[in-house]
């Protein structure tokens, strides 16, 4: 008997392995198996299926052990990786690595192997060369490695070598995961009779701290009345919070009266407060019923309802519909930052059937609610992208909240997959309903509503007494010409803030860029500090006293003077929230700021913690990214600034005009969510763009139609479809002669379809590498979609199979967002 074994490689295919006697009746479809790869190494595979068909070019390797009970993977889900892998152009074995949580893949530490097919020893530095002599004749670990080439970390040296595919990172056998126990105390089963008790009684008179454990014990859990609440017994620790002498206790554990065990326990509880599904008003009623009704003749709904109008309550009457028929749901997020709020508006309806899925839990913590959704323990979900791999079994529907932001879209490394739209081909493996919901629904949605594709449900009206807040463009021009704005703030701003202040209301101050300031620049010589591996200027971190790339994370300290003419006079150039946040404690030193972004919420806790924060009011401001912009509900913020528009519209990209129409409604929606109409304020230097008739009005639909003629007119999704090849290199010149002959050889095979390009991006070197980019248009219908993938991904292999471009590296980006 043999297996076909998928590993969580960026490699091909699957991988057939002799199946040994004694392991014949536990390798079935699903189950994890430890089987040795390459020279040395042992890997976590899953089994796709078993046959009796024996390799015929190689002698198959044996499964060394099986390591689950029952399938961790389902049958569904492997049919899922596939059409992935199909859809997205990439290899099964990524979409496993990205699926399955790294608790389930055994590991004690990372460990580095000579890659087998790799040759060009020749295009590595001199301490590459070090590392891969040394793993010529020996398997290394990644901590031998450091020893190896004498320094702190060997890390930048092996990203290296991953990059060039001169090595392969595996793990070895350690199982990760670990059952969360807390200690319990109970009787001892022939205690529990209440003439043994009586009997201990007596023996304990003249031991009073004794004879206090065990009345103490009996208070807490009653047995004489109920013996089987003897089972669980108490959690020590609170047995021992009723100050008790712990002493005594281990007296007892050791006369045999009492004794203490581990419990398996839940890493992951909420309160449950058994609430009814919220009240509804009677445009969330009438958008509810008509979802309702749809639902019997479409698979999806798009439901396009304004900022505030309660998408979420009408979100927990389909799940608890949905729950009260035994399936499951499923509730996509964007962004960590909206499961933490959500996770306290929910848990109070849906409690222990409820789970949290995101990449700041631990490995542990995704391991339980992988092993809960599985056996139904959980049975929804609520979770960022990634989610849509976990291992469903009666999956009835799925809810795709705020469907259109680019959150969803996984970028590097593979699977480049756009969550919302597997989620649909989930939902359809399933016989599942889909819910898309959006104040700004992406272009393509709303084109696919209008084609009766979807079913389309809209809410117009805000929740309540709330009404949409008044927006007012304010003209940088004048304000700098009149020098009536203050480090960066408009005379307008800065009064508005002030009046919301004083009537003990919040404001949210939005700039997308975080950081102090993009640009440290020479006032003498004009030198810019620019990254040596990208090409971009370094960003100024005021606070770690730094300047840090934001493309590959090199960071040095800010210079004491210029490097290139000793000049002392540096300045900063640009505005982050770094630098917000401090000119606003200036502007109003009486008032908490707090500031939301990459920097301040790496921490697993970070975002509970500011949001907790601002919503108990420790802070009248927040500064914030487009963090700040995804849903988010604090009911006593009145005023929303946007510091500087303009720059969200200025970037070589289709979609670029449709991103900030939907970032300015969104962030524009966090203002008056309750009865008090909230103020919005946007800050730019071009007053007449166009986009600000559709976002003073608040005009979703008049927007949509009219970006939908420019688009159709050009030939851009929805009415087309994209694919984009990256090509990466060293060497600038080698990099854009193969993506010229890419280009040239898919213009000759490609079946209709346009190739733009090559073309050097905005920035054009990333990590040491020069970047072209191939951009092929398809028709939206096109039949021979599946066939131009696959000549894609033959040319682009025959570029980089050839010796001449053994070094130049392809990335396929199926529905890029650019």
């Amino acid at each position: 008997m043999f297996a076909e074994i998928l590993l969580p490689l960026p490699l091909p295919g699957t991988f057939t392995y002799q199946i040994p006697l004694f392991l014949q009746d536990q390798v079935i479809e699903g189950v994890r198996v430890l089987v040795p790869f390459g020279k040395r190494k042992l890997i976590t595979g899953v089994v796709k299926h078993t046959h009796e068909q024996a390799p015929s070019h190689y002698e198959p390797k044996e499964i060394l052990d099986v390591l689950d009970l029952s399938p961790s993977i389902t049958s569904r889900q492997l049919r899922f990786f596939e059409w992935v892998a199909q859809y997205y152009s990439c290899s099964e074995g990524e979409v496993l690595q990205a699926a399955l949580p790294s608790g389930l893949k055994l590991n004690s530490e990372s460990f580095l192997e000579l890659h087998p097919e790799f040759e060009d020893f020749e295009s590595l530095s001199a301490q590459e060369m070090v590392l891969a002599t040394v793993l010529k004749d020996k398997t290394i670990s990644f901590e031998e490695a450091a020893k190896v080439l004498k320094r702190s970390s060997a890390h930048p040296v092996v990203k290296s070598l991953l990059e060039k595919k001169a090595i392969i990172l595996y793990e070895q056998v350690k199982e990760k995961y670990k059952h969360k126990t807390e200690k319990r105390v109970r009787l001892v089963n022939a205690v529990i009779v209440e003439d043994k008790l009586q009997e201990w009684f007596e023996k304990l008179e003249k031991t009073p701290k004794q004879l206090e454990v065990l009345l103490t014990f009996l208070r807490l859990v009653p047995v004489l009345n109920k013996p089987e609440l003897n089972t669980l017994g108490t959690d020590k620790k609170t047995l021992l919070g009723e100050s008790i002498s712990e002493s005594s206790l281990k007296t007892l554990i050791k006369q045999g009266l009492m004794e203490e065990y581990n419990f398996v326990t839940d890493r992951l509880n909420f309160d449950f407060t058994h609430a009814e599904a919220p009240d509804l008003s009677d445009p969330q009623q009438r958008a509810l019923d008509k979802i309702f009704t749809l639902q019997e003749e479409k698979k999806t709904v798009l439901l396009q309802g304004v900022t505030g109008s309660g998408k979420t309550e009408i979100y927990i009457n389909l799940i608890k519909k949905e729950l009260e028929q035994g399936h499951q749901a499923l509730l996509l997020v964007p962004e960590i930052a909206l499961t933490t709020q959500l996770m306290n508006r929910l848990a109070k309806f849906f409690g222990k059937e409820m789970g949290i899925y995101h990449s700041k839990f631990s490995d542990n913590e995704r391991v339980e609610i992988w092993n809960n959704i599985l056996n139904e323990k959980t049975k929804f979900i609520v979770g960022v992208r990634s989610s849509i791999f976990l291992p469903f079994t009666d999956l009835g529907l799925i809810i795709v909240d705020e469907e259109h932001e680019s959150s969803y879209k996984q970028q590097d490394p593979a699977p480049r997959y756009n969550a919302r739209d597997s989620a649909l081909y989930l939902a359809s493996m399933y016989n599942a309903f889909t819910v898309l919901g959006s104040a700004t629904p992406s272009l393509d949605s709303y084109y696919n509503a209008h084609l009766g594709k979807y079913g389309w449900v809209e809410l117009s009206e805000r929740y309540g007494d709330a009404t949409l807040p008044a927006v007012q463009v304010i003209d940088m021009k004048r304000e700098k010409k009149f020098k009536t704005e203050q480090l960066g703030f408009s005379s307008v701003l800065i009064k508005e803030i002030q009046e919301t202040l004083k009537a003990n209301k919040q404001v949210i101050i939005f700039q997308n860029r975080r950081g102090y300031a993009p640009v440290l620049e020479c006032q003498d010589c004009a030198h810019v500090s620019q990254c040596p591996h990208c090409a971009v200027s370094l960003t100024v971190h005021a606070y770690k006293h730094e300047l840090r790339c934001h493309y590959c994370g090199y960071s040095e300290s800010i210079p004491p003077g210029c490097k290139v003419c000793g000049s002392t006079h540096l300045s900063t150039q640009g505005t982050g929230t770094e630098k917000i946040e401090e000119d606003l404690k200036q502007l109003f030193p009486e008032t908490n700021v707090i500031r939301m972004d990459q920097d301040t919420t790496r921490s697993k806790n970070g975002f509970q913690r500011i949001i907790t924060a601002f919503q108990n009011k420790e802070a009248g401001i927040m500064v914030g990214t487009q963090m700040v912009t995804k849903g988010l509900d604090f009911e006593d913020v009145e005023l929303v600034g946007i510091y500087h528009a303009d720059r969200m519209w200025n970037f070589p990209d289709f979609r670029s005009v449709e991103r900030s129409f939907q970032t300015l409604v969104q962030v524009s929606g966090r203002a008056g969510r309750k009865s008090q109409q909230g103020k919005v304020l946007i800050q730019t230097y071009d007053v007449k763009h166009p986009l600000f008739k559709w976002t003073n009005t608040n005009d979703y639909n008049g927007f949509a139609n009219e970006e939908l003629h420019d688009r159709q007119m050009l030939h851009y999704p929805p009415f087309t479809r994209l694919i984009k090849l990256v090509v990466k290199g060293q060497d600038k010149s080698l990099t854009l002669k193969a993506s010229k002959l890419l280009a040239g050889e898919l213009r000759k095979q490609l079946k209709d379809a346009t190739v733009l390009g090559p073309e050097a991006p905005a920035i054009d070197k990333i990590r040491n590498y020069y970047i072209q980019d191939i951009l092929i248009k398809l028709e939206r219908n096109n039949r021979e979609m599946p066939l131009n993938k696959q000549i894609i991904a033959l040319k682009a292999k025959d570029i980089t199979s050839s010796k001449e471009f053994r070094n130049i590296y392809i990335t396929i980006d199926v529905d890029p967002l650019l």
